[in-house]
């Protein structure tokens, strides 16, 4: 089956009770028994919703894998998997990565005893002379945040699988249309699904695909024994969004290597990042892991002040001044002041996080006019 038909069919059956074609929303805290532990397979939401498991079903296909746990947010995924390990373990990061990843990381599982290394990942001889003989897990994004790095992810799997260590990657900005880590050697994929797989900016939710039964089984306890689960609706809204996300990302992403080619002629602009130019240090990976390059595009100003950029930040019309990314609507953020504000300056710039520094999530609108608005908001 094909990635649009997964998206339309994949774990999707019409209600058996009422034939409703769309999935409804289980909008129940428990469920009749005909006697203690006799019932239909669920006895708490917290544990399961009939909803939560559709979904659940259609994430594990869509990237390849067999099982899907939701969340009631990225971060919570990321919280999840993170309790996979224990006081003294050892994790190496990407350098160049959600601020939220970051924090939750440092300031959370660091004050647990938890070890953590940051280190830019294009380059693999710092992965190897990063791990340790207690790392239990690499950490990567790919594309970065939000400097759009390539990691090669089959070559960071393959030093990962000698030492008997996971490898989990976001694919929040990817999607699995456009990349299936599971496929190149990753045990674990995580999403924000807040983002391209909702696509509407209307629901917050996170989700983690792997293949294995013993890790599943691992994430679906901590799952359950957390309590980070997400509500029925939010389950319903990223079913709904998953249908259109092959329609969305194909023209997103169409836009995003036009307005990259704009920016990368402007005269005030500074350095584009965006892997779909031969030129990027990541193109052949990305084009070898990648089905397109993504509808994130981020640049700096020749002009590296923070005044510039708030300039340009607060002077466009349709690109909106939000956190947030993968929605159908354009977005255009300051990554050192809102994404990655909780990183510490000296580790921002040592990944390029200038002043000057703006992210966009390019949207569906049409191209001509979202370039206009990046003009007269730069002019």
């Amino acid at each position: 089956m094909k990635f649009a038909t997964k998206a339309i069919h994949a774990g999707i059956e019409p209600d058996k009770t009422s034939g409703a074609i769309m999935t409804p929303i289980f909008q129940t805290s428990t469920y009749v028994q005909d006697a203690p532990g006799v019932h239909k397979g669920f006895e708490y939401a917290r544990t399961h919703n009939p909803t939560r498991d559709v979904l659940q079903t259609q994430l594990a296909a869509l990237e390849n894998g067999n099982h899907g746990i939701c969340f009631a947010s990225g971060l919570a995924a990321t919280d999840a998997i993170a309790k996979l390990f224990s006081s003294g373990d050892h994790i190496v990061s990407c350098n160049d990565l959600y601020g939220g990843t970051y924090r939750i990381f440092t300031k959370v599982f660091g004050r647990f005893g938890m070890q953590f290394s940051f280190v830019d990942m294009t380059d693999l001889s710092n992965i190897e002379s990063a791990l340790k003989d207690n790392t239990k897990l690499i950490w990567i994004e790919t594309p970065t945040n939000p400097m759009l790095n390539i990691v090669d992810i089959a070559a960071v799997c393959a030093i990962a699988k000698k030492r008997n260590i996971l490898v989990c990657v976001d694919n929040t900005f990817a999607s699995p249309y456009l990349q299936t880590p599971l496929d190149l050697g990753a045990d674990i994929v995580l999403h924000s699904a807040t983002k391209y797989l909702g696509g509407h900016s209307d629901v917050i939710h996170g989700a983690i695909v792997v293949k294995e039964k013993s890790l599943a089984d691992q994430l679906y306890f901590l799952q359950n024994a957390c309590g980070g689960v997400p509500g029925p609706q939010d389950c319903f809204l990223i079913l709904r969004g998953i249908k259109t996300l092959h329609i969305r990302m194909d023209r997103a992403c169409e836009n995003a290597e036009k307005i990259a080619q704009y920016l990368k002629g402007n005269p005030k602009v500074g350095n584009v990042n965006f892997p779909g130019f031969t030129e990027h240090s990541g193109h052949e990976i990305a084009k070898k892991q990648m089905k397109k390059f993504g509808a994130m595009v981020s640049f700096s100003l020749k002009d590296d002040s923070i005044e510039a950029a708030n300039k340009v930040l607060s002077s466009t019309k349709l690109f909106s001044l939000a956190e947030s990314l993968g929605g159908v609507e354009s977005l255009i953020g300051h990554p050192a002041t809102m994404t990655h504000g909780s990183i510490p300056l000296e580790e921002r710039r040592k990944t390029g996080v200038v002043d000057s520094l703006i992210r966009l999530s390019v949207g569906i609108e049409d191209a001509d006019d979202l370039i206009e608005d990046l003009k007269n908001a730069i002019q």
